[in-house]
């Protein structure tokens, strides 16, 4: 058992060296020497982890979308046993975006898992069930939510979907500072509002139904 936790902690250790380097020197860099020498082992030591560059960069995405998930329960938590669909989604939305550290490397690995996506078809089908996982889960959010009354019923929940999952677009404005992070949470306050204040806003006692586990 010791050696298996060791392992994991080692496979932990590259995945958030792959993140500094495409964080700090981008995908271009993205090699797996570049990444040994980033945590600090040899070539051959990583090899030992991970078989080839798509290994580590898969395992580097599943850790990525594991810690976003993490953070989103972790607000969750603070609202308590049955928060409002709507902060449900602004939490859920927030940390997608690349408002913090935390988020900008996930965000960043996230954004390289992508391009990999392009161009490799085992990455791309991965990357896409992970996607298609994601959206379903915000999708119950707002079903529940139309179902609760929270969202006028004349609502389509797969428009809605998509046009909630839309503003994670702010990434690029933000990364490039065309707009500020307070911009972008100014306009995810405006959608919302928009999206529920027309069937009455908030209710006491309403359910936020699922929770997305795990956003990719």
């Amino acid at each position: 058992m010791p050696k298996q936790v060791d392992h994991r902690e080692r496979r932990e250790a590259i995945a958030r060296a792959l993140w500094r380097v495409v964080e700090q020197r981008g995908v271009a860099q993205l090699t797996m020497r570049v990444v040994a020498q980033e945590a600090g082992m040899s070539l051959g030591q990583l090899q030992h982890y991970f078989a080839s560059r798509t290994a580590m960069l898969t395992f580097a995405m599943d850790l990525a979308s594991e810690q976003t998930s993490a953070r989103v329960h972790r607000g969750l938590d603070k609202l308590g046993d049955r928060p409002h669909p709507r902060d449900v989604l602004r939490l859920t939305l927030a940390e997608m975006l690349p408002l913090h550290a935390d988020a900008r490397a996930t965000s960043r690995m996230s954004a390289a898992y992508v391009l990999e996506a392009l161009h490799d078809e085992a990455v791309h089908e991965q990357a896409r069930r992970g996607l298609v996982q994601g959206r379903a889960l915000v999708e119950q959010v707002i079903r529940q939510a139309i179902t609760d009354g929270h969202i006028d019923p004349g609502r389509d929940p797969g428009t809605e979907t998509d046009l909630l999952l839309a503003l994670t677009g702010f990434t690029t404005l933000i990364e490039l500072g065309v707009i500020g992070p307070r911009d972008a949470l100014a306009a995810v306050d405006v959608h919302l509002d928009r999206l529920f204040g027309s069937a009455g806003g908030r209710t006491a006692e309403g359910s936020a139904g699922p929770v997305p586990e795990r956003l990719t």
